[in-house]
């Protein structure tokens, strides 16, 4: 310990440049810093989920699009309304990475011909619109009711709604720059649309990544300086000195810069999660600098020199800092098991940002200190029962008199509140991580609510035989099973796929919606469709080249990820009563099963944080008593916000399963400090009472003070747009004020219940 106080006194100076010189270098870094707001981020290069999909689109193409849609109150079959399709249709054919464009101008109308009554045609559903007469509307709007491929996917039931699709090639999902690309292109041609009066809506997977980063973007750079403003005003109220304030905001802004810079470095993008960084570091490095100044502060007040107190608040803090930043560390590190990628990276990222805050602790402040000398009031000798003396003696009194009362109390509160675990649920969905005034969210809810269902599924059907998907009972079979997918779930808009084309052909031909039972017709009807078909507009993403797979698209309401997970399950068992197999893929199904991940991710961190918690504590105090005390105060605040969760109606997801691990990480440092200064105490040969008073004296105002800070520092995410940062942050600063509760109420009084005076815990 001497040699440290020497080694950081004697070069103070080149400490506190080399810190400073550090921190320049990485924030020069930042400039290349850029944000990735892409779906692949979410999954591991291996995984095998990525891997599926990748395959469904090397041989399908993309499931991605982006979506453009309007309304005309009055109903879209006009020349006005057509017009605009039209013109939105051609001008999307040369967006780049659009690889087929579907509207209904352009879909492709199956008829016979009026001249020839035995010659079929396919052409453009509306190619010139100046010969539209009304008469011709009037047949037109008789004729789409029978349309099944575009009723209640491209126009909607009332003819009021239409969708203009533009399906991406499989190459913008490898380009990190597509999705700007494309919507940026398209914002273009809907601005060259103003005149037209109609209100455009955008969605689509391009929208999506731009939300994402957008709001990502608005995050760190709102909510960060927000944060850091708060956390410098409490600290000034806390210690009334511009050098402490100062002192702890710099912890703050170093360890930002450097693990920011850090992550450019290594090659890392920052997304929706990892921007929050700087929040956490808040958490993080306020608390270390509050104790060790606090402690500092007080020993100036009593008479020690510059020198001397900078040794007595480390050699009273150095203990239990090194144990919080490993129990913290341990907190973040065990979301490195979660399959979701920016979790894991978050985990690493903050889990390295704590040490290296004890690091820039132990070393800056004191050398900054004894640079600065900062001239702090002697207390007079009068003062020797000052506020905080009388209130700890006073508090500790009351504990100790009352132990059992507020121990039984504390124990019924408690327990109802965790009777809400009773109601708590793992769900979510990626539409509902944007707030409803999202533009992205706004466009998903009127997709949903004015043609059809925004979600969708990719049924990939494998008939197992080259041109099976010509076969009568297999096209009858995947007739079968889009109907009891409708019967069974009501959240089923639409389900399309080529066997809709051979039942036109059938009912052009011989006047019946059915499938015919010659398979030689069938493929007779194929090949007239596909030869009839406009270039940019064939089937080679229904079908696979051995025609012996059948994409089906099932489009579908926004529900919760457990009912996602319920009908994807079904549809696959479905098949397997079958001759044929099917798998269900697309990017809905991938964020599916990557919500179902955050289950696993909430039960196994919380696992491993509190096994190894526990065992570091219970190395460090040699003594299996103490297991209670350090289990409880640490597991209790999530079984307790779980518990808030469930009786307010709030389900879990990935922000909820994040703040996990973060609430026993940061909720266990107040533990050590409280147990460790207890331990301190009564090596002293102080009785219980005295010791639970030098405990409050030393930890219990900071402990408090860092709890309000850290609230209000992660509360401010509650006027975010992005839902998981709202949850993550209002759950964490709800949990941390049922941390401090339990660390001031309830552990002093379980400890004076197990002393009874005489008779120590440690």
């Amino acid at each position: 310990m001497n040699t440290y106080m020497n080694f950081t006194i004697r070069f103070r100076w080149l400490i506190v440049i080399l810190i400073f010189a550090l921190t320049l270098f990485m924030g020069l870094q930042l400039k290349h810093l850029t944000f990735d707001g892409s779906y692949r981020i979410w999954f591991e290069k291996e995984s095998d989920t990525l891997k599926e999909y990748d395959n469904f689109r090397a041989v399908f193409g993309n499931d991605d699009s982006i979506l453009i849609l309007f309304k005309d109150d009055h109903g879209i079959l006009n020349t006005k309304a057509l017009e605009t399709i039209q013109r939105i249709t051609r001008k999307l054919q040369k967006a780049p990475y659009v690889s087929k464009v579907n509207s209904l101008t352009n879909y492709q109308y199956i008829h016979s011909d009026t001249t020839i009554p035995d010659e079929i045609l396919v052409n453009d559903f509306i190619s010139d619109i100046n010969i539209l007469t009304p008469q011709k509307l009037q047949e037109l709007e008789r004729i789409i009711p029978n349309e099944d491929s575009i009723l209640g996917r491209i126009i909607s039931n009332d003819l009021k709604t239409t969708m203009i699709i533009g399906r991406l090639s499989p190459d913008a999902g490898n380009d990190t720059n597509a999705s700007l690309m494309i919507k940026t292109y398209v914002e273009e041609i809907i601005e060259s649309e103003n005149n037209s009066g109609y209100v455009f809506h955008l969605a689509g997977g391009p929208i999506l990544d731009r939300a994402f980063v957008s709001l990502g973007e608005h995050d760190v750079a709102t909510f960060g300086p927000m944060a850091l403003l708060i956390t410098m005003i409490l600290l000034w109220f806390v210690f009334k000195k511009l050098s402490s304030v100062f002192l702890s905001v710099s912890i703050i802004i170093f360890a930002s810069i450097i693990v920011l810079g850090t992550q450019v470095v290594l090659g890392y993008k920052i997304n929706n999660f990892t921007a929050n960084i700087p929040i956490f570091i808040v958490a993080i490095g306020v608390a270390d600098a509050m104790h060790l100044l606090w402690v500092y502060t007080l020993a100036r007040r009593e008479g020690m020199d510059n020198h001397s107190a900078i040794a007595h608040s480390i050699k009273l803090n150095i203990l239990p800092m090194f144990l919080t930043a490993l129990t913290t560390a341990v907190g973040f590190i065990s979301l490195n098991i979660s399959n979701i990628t920016p979790v894991k990276t978050l985990g690493i990222a903050t889990a390295s940002a704590t040490i290296l805050a004890l690091l820039l602790t132990l070393l800056f402040i004191p050398a900054f200190l004894a640079i600065l000398n900062p001239n702090i009031a002697q207390k007079k000798s009068c003062d020797s029962d000052n506020k905080e003396d009388v209130f700890s003696k006073t508090y500790t009194r009351f504990i100790i008199a009352h132990n059992k009362k507020v121990l039984f109390g504390s124990m019924i509160f408690f327990a109802l509140i965790a009777l809400g675990l009773t109601y708590t649920r793992i769900d979510s969905n990626t539409v509902r991580y944007f707030k409803e005034d999202v533009p992205f969210r706004q466009t998903i809810d009127f997709i949903q609510a004015n043609i059809t269902g925004p979600m969708a599924y990719e049924i990939v059907v494998d008939s197992k035989t080259p041109d099976g998907i010509k076969s009568p009972a297999f096209m009858k079979t995947v007739e079968k099973f889009s109907h009891d997918f409708h019967k069974r779930y009501t959240n089923l808009r639409h389900i399309s796929s080529l066997v809709d084309v051979i039942k036109k052909f059938n009912y052009v031909f011989n006047h019946s919606k059915t499938i015919p039972d010659n398979q030689e017709l069938i493929a007779q009807y194929l090949l007239l469709y596909t030869l009839s078909l406009p270039q940019g507009m064939e089937i080679n993403d229904e079908i696979d080249l051995k025609q012996q797979s059948l994409r089906i698209t099932a489009q579908l309401n926004v529900v919760d990820t457990s009912m996602d997970l319920e009908m994807i399950h079904w549809a696959g068992e479905w098949w397997k009563n079958t001759p044929y197999s099917a798998t269900v893929q697309g990017q809905t199904v991938m964020f599916a099963n990557m919500e179902h991940d955050v289950a696993n991710t909430l039960i196994l961190s919380l696992l491993l944080s509190i096994a190894t918690v526990t065992l570091i504590l219970l190395l460090f105090f040699r003594n299996m008593r103490m297991i209670p005390f350090v289990i409880i105060p640490n597991v209790l605040p999530v079984l307790l916000i779980l518990g808030t969760m469930g009786w307010i109606g709030i389900h879990v997801n990935i922000g909820i399963a994040i703040s996990a691990s973060i609430i026993i990480g940061i909720a266990v440092d107040d533990t050590i400090h409280f147990l460790i200064k207890y331990k301190d105490a009564r090596g002293r040969n102080l009785n219980l009472e005295e010791s639970l008073t030098y405990v409050m004296h030393y930890s219990g105002a900071t402990i408090i003070f860092t709890t309000v800070i850290l609230s209000c520092a992660f509360m401010i995410f509650a006027f975010s747009s992005f839902v998981p940062n709202i949850h993550f942050g209002v759950v964490t600063a709800i949990a941390l004020l049922f941390a401090v509760a339990i660390d001031l109420v309830m552990l002093p009084a379980m400890i004076s219940w197990y002393d009874h005076r005489d008779k120590s815990i440690l």
